[in-house]
């Protein structure tokens, strides 16, 4: 163990409160944030929770995993999964299909079909920056509205960098009600020619330059379409701080997730100065893919010395506790060939063994320069599994070392 021992993150105790509604898993890509929030999914469903993960995650590993043929933006019950009255139901956010509904449920059908077949629209919809960050958002805000389940688990979008989820809501929600869709809505409001008119003297130099910038095409897609939303905008804003004050209620909880990497926990550190400047609930740190050894006794140093000791022929037998030199003359033919390979093979094992007390020396270095900063955060370690989580009981393997939090052979 490390000098300063962080207290321990009770995951079950976070699961069985009644008062969670929602856990968001967030972090650095690559660090098993959608294994972490399926393996909790999983696990609150079999402790009696209603539970609906969701998740955004383009491997789609997460479907396989629950034995499920393909998620969608619909969420689907995971039928082997409960226990004790519990239920888990999983879903892929659809970005597209998501930022589509919320144009069904606040414009009218003639609106709405000139909305969706705005090109620039379609393109917004499909991949402008943030935008999935948001519509994870609004989904999120969604589930909790409909109150089918009394627990909501959320994967966040695999970002460049894990603050990407809290700030894209913002960013695309000022864009959507900001300056540059001011002017461009602008014409619309004055209407006709005198819209026109002032389209072209007020603005014809900013015009010119975007059309220049973005083409004459596009403009006119893009002012048609801010035209179709006039009265839409607003809404966006108003959910965006809805749901980022929900995000600060006292029913949810953030996990950070990380690996015990220097960039990973650099992050994480990042994530946590984050939660605390928003007042957003941080529940504690999921540490994933921790390396242990039950042989932890025999350090790095000792492996490696015995095992040159062998490659050198220099170890000894042991006898009645003294040490002495094998007697090669007293052993019968073919004995010394045995003994070299045997030599060889455990010099092997201990260098293998040596390697791996380096490798659990220096997660354990990474790991308590973020326990220094962040002493307060309760940490999970989950040991590293020696293949992928392919199937439900992988998942629930998982949450039972997060519910222990420490790794094999700690």
């Amino acid at each position: 163990m490390g000098l300063d021992t962080p207290p321990r993150l009770a995951v079950d105790r976070l699961l069985d409160d009644r008062e969670t509604r929602i856990i968001v898993c967030c972090g650095a890509g690559g660090v098993g944030k959608t294994t972490t929030a399926a393996a909790l999914g999983v696990r609150a469903a079999a402790r009696g929770r209603k539970a609906v993960v969701l998740t955004i995650d383009p491997a789609r590993r997460l479907a396989q995993s629950m034995g499920i043929d393909s998620l969608d933006n619909t969420p689907r019950r995971v039928a082997t999964a409960g226990g004790d009255g519990g239920e888990l139901h999983a879903m892929m956010l659809d970005m597209k299909r998501t930022f589509d509904e919320i144009v069904e449920a606040h414009a009218d059908a003639e609106r709405a079909r000139a909305i969706l077949a705005n090109p620039f629209y379609q393109s917004l919809s499909a991949g402008f920056a943030g935008t999935q960050e948001y519509m994870a958002m609004e989904k999120l805000g969604q589930l909790r509205a409909r109150d089918d389940w009394d627990l909501i688990i959320v994967d966040t979008p695999p970002s460049r960098s894990a603050l990407d989820f809290l700030d894209a809501p913002g960013r695309l929600g000022s864009f959507l009600d900001g300056k540059f869709i001011r002017v461009l809505m602008a014409p619309a409001k004055v209407g006709g020619r005198a819209g026109m008119k002032f389209l072209n003297v007020g603005m014809s130099m900013m015009t010119g330059t975007l059309s220049k910038l973005m083409g004459a095409s596009l403009l006119k897609d893009v002012q048609t379409f801010v035209a179709a939303m006039d009265t839409m905008f607003g809404g966006f804003r108003t959910r965006a701080d809805a749901t980022f004050r929900l995000l600060q209620a006292p029913g949810t909880a953030f996990l950070v997730v990380a690996a015990p990497e220097p960039d990973a926990l650099r992050e994480a550190a990042y994530f946590v100065e984050r939660l605390a400047a928003e007042r957003m609930p941080l529940a504690g740190l999921v540490l994933n893919r921790v390396h242990g050894s039950g042989a932890d006794q025999l350090s790095a140093e000792r492996a490696l010395a015995a095992a040159e000791n062998l490659e050198e022929g220099g170890i000894v037998d042991q006898e009645s506790g003294k040490a002495g030199l094998r007697d090669t003359a007293a052993e019968p033919p073919g004995a010394d060939d045995d003994t070299t390979a045997v030599d060889r093979i455990t010099a092997g094992l201990l260098r293998l063994h040596a390697e791996r007390m380096q490798v659990i020396a220096r997660e354990q270095r990474t790991r308590d320069r973020f326990t220094s900063l962040h002493p307060e955060v309760a940490v999970a370690e989950v040991a590293a599994l020696p293949g992928d989580v392919h199937d439900l009981a992988g998942l629930r393997a998982i949450g039972e070392r997060l519910a222990a939090g420490v790794p094999a052979g700690a």
